[in-house]
């Protein structure tokens, strides 16, 4: 990790501060993936959480049923159409979780210095002496002293609502447990956590690869969030498993970094992946509290200087209740986005939280501050420098066209892709000003049918910071030889001057390919 990588413009006038945050038609450079459940799964509710700044939209399979979630993504789709707004959907597996079983759903009271048995038997009732939990292999794989943590879905932290529990004793299968704080444990689903401890169990379990074959298949999901990722063979294991179901072997996959053994393995895993998740819920609980920051940092500088997507989860834990977010949590996110994230994962929050529509809005405008002050020149000459020579024909390309658009304070980087990696890269160098990726549809046959490829593109740049997709009109060439209006560039701009991006007398920095080279030019809009 670089010291001093503290991307911040300077100076910054105290009176600026003061200025009103202005409205525009993308709150923010960073993305914001939500997650839909009960709070935030009626047509109108998504609608709002779509106009407030939501470009991904996360199911989260560690809870409910695939008919359940199926329900939810129609009234997304029905969303999607009323706002005009794109959205990717993302599905997240269970993976190596464990969780206790409460079927009866009673509040269980736990109290300091009292004993609770954890055991396999799923058949007994939770209780306050007892908690059943889904997996066997708990007792052969801590022992005296180890630290185990429940809480509910998605740790709160919260010590009234998540407890910390020391093995005092093993006996057979079940792991016996002094209490260290008293709590209230509510609901079905409580999540349980053993620090630093391996868990012999498969990152892609049976029920992930069902949900993935039938529910993913049928959704052609965007994105897959491989949960307690540990090795790079859990990535390749997952893409191999995808590349056997049509559509999906175009899916990305995102390994979500939870526990130590995924950080002792994460460059290999970052190589592997398409993007990478941080999980500071878990990884809170695996890392000592001062060192969760120093992680956050060296794992987004990697992330950046490799071009893939980098989502950081657990920023505004309390606006599950609040309406207002902590002062800490206000700066949480700031940092974040100032540290290099793309994303920001919202969990709990819009899951259950009261006021999923609230929370995205805030994160966005908090998001849109920090990158104001964000250092870009700084930035862009130590990606370069790490990158080093040689370059790439297409990194070049996009270096320049990021280059070029800053000299002439261009408003907008107009890039023509087909696969979207040229797009990619030229929102890697984080221009200041938005990348509008137009995705040119390919024609593909399987000797039965004809189809375009170019959607899973569009929707895939939906989580990259500073990228903006519009889906091209096939019929259209990339650039018209004479001038007639229907030029995917004209059609282009046009979208760029509704969304209030583009203006008369703007400058534009177009990238694309002609023929066999790749062409960055700077067009000045009449009126």
């Amino acid at each position: 990790m670089h010291s001093g990588h503290v991307l911040l413009e300077e100076p910054i006038r105290m009176a600026s501060i003061l200025e009103p945050s202005k409205a525009s038609f993308f709150p923010a450079m960073t993305k914001i993936v939500g997650t839909l459940g009960p709070k935030s799964r009626s047509v109108e509710v998504i609608s709002g959480c779509l106009k407030a700044g939501m470009s991904v939209a996360r199911f989260d399979f560690s809870w409910h049923h695939p008919e359940y979630h199926q329900e939810t993504l129609e009234n997304l789709k029905a969303a999607v159409k009323i706002t005009k707004k794109l959205c990717a959907v993302m599905l997240d597996t269970v993976g190596a979780e464990l969780q206790v079983v409460n079927k009866t759903e009673k509040t269980i009271s736990l109290e300091a210095d009292a004993t609770v048995i954890l055991t396999p038997d799923e058949g007994q009732e939770a209780s306050s002496e007892l908690l059943p939990i889904n997996f066997d292999g708990l007792s052969k794989a801590v022992k005296k002293g180890d630290t185990i943590f429940i809480g509910q879905y998605l740790f709160t932290g919260s010590e009234t609502t998540s407890v910390w529990l020391e093995v005092s004793e093993v006996k057979g299968n079940d792991v016996v447990c002094v209490i260290k704080n008293s709590a209230m444990l509510a609901g079905s689903l409580f999540t349980l956590h053993a620090s630093q401890i391996r868990i012999e169990l498969p990152t892609l379990s049976d029920k992930d690869k069902e949900v993935i074959s039938s529910w993913g298949v049928k959704n052609k999901i965007d994105f897959l969030s491989l949960s307690y990722t540990r090795h790079a063979e859990d990535v390749r294991h997952a893409r191999e498993f995808l590349s056997k179901l049509g559509d999906l072997s175009q899916t990305h996959i995102f390994a979500k970094i939870e526990n130590i053994e995924g950080l002792n393995h994460f460059d290999e895993i970052l190589q592997e992946a398409d993007g990478i998740i941080l999980s500071r819920g878990n990884l809170g609980i695996d890392l000592p509290p001062e060192k969760v920051f120093l992680f956050q940092k060296a794992a987004l500088y990697k992330c950046n200087m490799a071009g893939k997507p980098a989502v950081v989860t657990r920023v505004v834990d309390s606006m599950t209740d609040n309406l207002r977010p902590t002062r800490a949590e206000a700066t949480d996110v700031a940092n974040a986005v100032l540290d290099g994230s793309d994303a920001i994962l919202l969990g709990a929050e819009t899951l259950r939280g009261l006021y999923p529509v609230e929370t995205i809005s805030i994160v966005g405008k908090i998001c849109a501050e920090a990158e104001k002050v964000f250092n870009q020149d700084l930035y862009f000459k130590k990606t370069v420098k790490f990158v080093g020579e040689p370059m790439t024909h297409l990194e070049s390309i996009a270096s320049s066209a990021v280059r070029a658009a800053i000299k002439v304070k261009a408003s907008v980087i107009i890039c023509f892709t087909s696969s979207g990696r040229a797009a990619r890269l030229i929102a890697k160098y984080r221009p200041p000003m938005p990348v509008l990726s137009v995705v040119i549809p390919r024609l593909k046959t399987n000797q039965l049918k004809w189809s375009f490829s170019g959607a899973f593109e569009a929707r895939q740049s939906l989580i990259v910071r500073g990228l903006f997709p519009m889906l091209a009109d096939p019929r259209h060439p990339a650039e018209s030889t004479s001038a007639t209006n229907e030029s995917v560039l004209k059609v282009a701009l046009d979208h760029g001057k509704a969304s209030g991006i583009v203006k008369s007398h703007d400058r534009v920095v177009v990238c694309q390919k002609v023929g066999d080279a790749s062409v960055v030019k700077i067009i000045e809009l009449e009126d």
